[in-house]
């Protein structure tokens, strides 16, 4: 009766031990995509943007340390360009404009190294529903972990970010940040290209001489 008690014991702390290797905390899965991202030197995707019923699409091209620009398809020709000081984004016909702001950081790159170091010290991070992967969406074959992201303090923009990434890669697939006035923020990433050695020249951007100029927009009234 004692050996069949010490063997299932043993054999209980086995599948204990076997267990808790297999769990890994959530703080560690943010850990691990974090690391991926600090192994890239640049990055290409395509995004969608969605924000309330208002949808963007477009080219994103990131090149560490956190240089930025957007090209979007729709609406066809506006773009968006961070050199890592300074802000300009250019808004098409019929408005023609350019909007340009000097900025310390830019709180632009979720989906960088530098960003998700900034959510972790802002933000608590638990899984939304485990650490089993799920669909990204209703219907959808594409599988993802989805972690959830909610602020320490009221002064954070977001109340919450759910982040949905691909398991395998480690790379994020969804970003869904929810405002304090409850608007829904959507940002998509699909068919990366990494490390294809974009060019500094790449952020850098003539814009329309027609256009009007309003410098510094993020401070006027």
């Amino acid at each position: 009766m004692k050996k069949f008690l010490f063997t299932a014991l043993f054999l209980c702390s086995l599948c204990a031990a076997a267990f808790s290797q297999a769990i890994t905390t959530a703080n560690d899965f943010f850990e691990s995509v974090s690391d991926r991202y600090a192994e890239l030197k640049d990055y290409e995707a395509d995004i969608d943007i969605l924000i309330g019923k208002n949808e963007m699409t477009g080219k994103l091209s990131f090149k560490r340390p956190e240089m930025l620009r957007i090209d979007f398809s729709n609406p066809a020709e506006q773009v968006i360009v961070f050199n890592g000081d300074d802000l300009t984004i250019y808004l098409p016909s019929p408005t023609s404009a350019i909007l340009e702001q000097n900025v310390t950081s830019s709180g632009l790159n979720t989906a960088t190294s530098k960003g998700l170091a900034l959510l972790r010290r802002y933000y608590t991070i638990a899984y939304e529903s485990g650490q089993s992967a799920v669909p990204l969406e209703e219907n959808s074959d594409e599988m993802v972990v989805n972690l959830l992201l909610s602020r320490r303090s009221a002064t954070e923009a977001f109340r919450t970010i759910k982040l949905s990434i691909d398991p395998s890669s480690k790379l994020i697939r969804r970003v869904t940040a929810v405002s304090a006035q409850d608007t829904e923020y959507v940002f998509s990433f699909h068919n990366y290209r990494l490390n294809v050695n974009i060019s500094d020249q790449r952020f850098i951007y003539d814009p329309p001489s027609s256009a009007n100029n309003y410098n510094n927009f993020l401070l006027s009234e």
